[in-house]
């Protein structure tokens, strides 16, 4: 149920939990400019608070004082006086034809230009008079007899930098806090101590908000040569390292892309990120350094760093061992998957072919779920609930966790050894059922990384419990566990129960000119070794297979 926020000012009580929270937890971290707005911004009056966190919250440093209308607030102009003579806004700043244009209606640009026509578009306005005003001036200098105010926020990268410490990200934002008053997501409440930090040093902070920005540079079209030079040496921090890795492996993308062989080699072979290697080889082999090339993926062979890469090894090794004249090595050979043919009517509408598939395999005694990577995920979250959630240090560290943050590191499991043997030993003891029904009952609707509320209702749940043995759970689950980022997809699109019988059956659907993805040929592969029943399900439509 959603609720309603009565309280006006909960905006700047959330932004006042922030600030406390970390000058609890942080204040060894924190600047000398931080620490003096903390104590600088407690000592103002309530509307002056307001007001600032208002823009703050808001997209943008230019705000028109007309636009700031919050009646907790009462007079903006007045509430505003303590913020300028703090220097944290500037209700005079210098504006950029440009900036001025973003704070204009089309009305009011023709009215301060005095264009007695403007039928043309903003954006048309603009580029005509870029050149007769190109330089920056007061807002009333630009227009006249406005009666306008423009305030410019000054602090706005300070308050970045405090909601970074706060969230360890820069991927969540103050959002979160209203969404969670709201009733909208719900949030584990995990009893992690003071001591559970996102970040140890201040340099952790830094170069944290430096990669972010690194990141931003990069998606926004600058020079990969520049972010090179931008982005800092290897970092004592091993997630931040993994950031900076993961960064520096999608400039080789870049490079790769765009036939820049040399650069993306010279990157790929230093890079620790997943895949790296792999590309590494590639990048290689269109450079026809096949030697180079066979002798890299032969040594990843003896110690692949995953399934995945194993798989591409095994494509790639036969066909440099023909490029060298090398004897061929023997295939491994790979148990067929059960096969399903559908001929169906082309449908006349907007369709999805494993709705299309679902229908006409279902039986009254036997129906289908479309579920994909939803059920066996799902299942696997309630059983290890508290294992997920357990409160290892640094996993958590504040209120709006939807997961541990080392969820994807390689140590997940080793630093829950104990917590996850207990929940994967009650699929041998007959357990796992009541957990799972308790976690599903009491844990509804709580953000997890695993569970999806939206589609495992309790029939769904009731017939996977009954139909699904205990011992093909406990392979799906340890399976997940061994490589989380990769596992938690490919996972057949349907599965059928026969009730009466206590069984199931996991079909992937394909439609006309599809093909199995890799990490869904992988798990098909580790069904079938296992002895869980799957199959693939191939559709041509009617006139396709007359």
């Amino acid at each position: 149920m959603i609720r309603t926020l009565e309280n006006r000012f909960y905006y700047l009580d959330n932004f006042h939990r922030v600030l406390e929270w970390i000058t609890e937890r942080y204040s060894a971290l924190l600047t000398p400019g931080e620490q003096a707005f903390i104590e600088r911004f407690t000592a103002l009056p309530q509307p002056s608070r307001a007001l600032l966190v208002r823009m703050v919250m808001r997209k943008g440093e230019l705000f028109r004082a007309s636009k700031l209308r919050y009646e907790e607030i009462g007079c903006v102009r007045e509430a505003a006086q303590a913020l300028v003579q703090l220097g944290w806004i500037d209700d005079r700043p210098d504006l950029t034809l440009e900036q001025v244009f973003a704070l204009l209606t089309k009305a009011e640009v023709a009215q301060a230009f005095r264009l007695p026509q403007a039928h043309a578009r903003k954006a048309e306005l603009l580029e005509a008079l870029r050149m007769e005003f190109p330089e920056a001036r007061p807002f009333e200098a630009w227009h006249p007899g406005a009666g306008e105010c423009v305030y410019q926020v000054q602090v706005n990268a300070l308050c970045e930098r405090l909601k970074l410490i706060f969230f360890g990200n820069c991927r969540q934002d103050w959002s979160e806090f209203v969404l969670s008053d709201l009733g909208i997501y719900k949030y584990e409440k995990v009893a992690f101590s003071a001591s559970s930090l996102a970040f140890r040093t201040r340099a952790d902070v830094d170069a944290c908000l430096h990669l972010h920005q690194c990141g931003e540079h990069f998606e926004q079209g600058e020079q990969p040569e520049d972010i090179l030079r931008e982005l800092p040496a290897a970092l004592d921090n091993d997630w931040l390292e993994r950031r900076r890795q993961k960064l520096l492996f999608r400039i080789a993308q870049h490079y790769e892309r765009n036939a820049a062989l040399p650069e993306a080699l010279a990157i790929y072979s230093t890079c620790r990120f997943p895949e790296a290697r792999l590309r590494a080889i590639r990048v290689l082999e269109r450079c026809e350094r096949f030697e180079d090339a066979f002798a890299l993926a032969d040594a990843a062979s003896h110690a692949p760093e995953s399934e995945a890469e194993s798989q591409q090894l095994a494509r790639i090794l036969p066909r440099l061992r023909r490029r060298l004249g090398l004897p061929k090595s023997a295939p491994r050979a790979a148990s067929p998957v059960a096969r399903i043919e559908l001929v169906l009517p082309r449908p006349d509408t907007d369709f999805s072919v494993e709705a299309l598939a679902g229908a006409h395999l279902a039986q009254p005694d036997a129906p289908v779920r479309y579920v994909e990577n939803t059920l066996i995920n799902s299942l696997f979250g309630l059983l290890c609930w508290q294992a997920i959630f357990a409160a290892v240090p640094g996993a958590f560290f504040h209120p709006f966790h939807t997961g541990p943050a080392d969820l994807h590191s390689e140590d997940f499991r080793l630093r829950r050894e104990r917590e996850f043997a207990h929940c994967l030993a009650q699929l041998d003891s007959g357990q796992y059922v009541e957990t799972i029904n308790r976690h599903f009952e009491h844990k509804a609707g709580i953000q997890s990384p695993f569970v999806f509320w939206d589609i495992l209702d309790g029939e769904l749940k009731d017939m996977a419990l009954a139909c699904i043995p205990a011992a093909h759970l406990k392979k799906w689950f340890e399976r997940i566990l061994q490589d989380i980022p990769s596992n938690r997809a490919g996972l057949p699109d349907l599965i059928q129960f026969w009730p009466a019988e206590r069984r199931y059956r996991m079909i992937e659907v394909k439609g006309p000119g599809d093909r199995l993805q890799d990490n869904q040929i992988r798990w098909l592969d580790y069904c079938n070794e296992h002895a869980m029943p799957v199959a693939v399900c191939h559709v041509q439509w009617l006139e396709e297979g007359a």
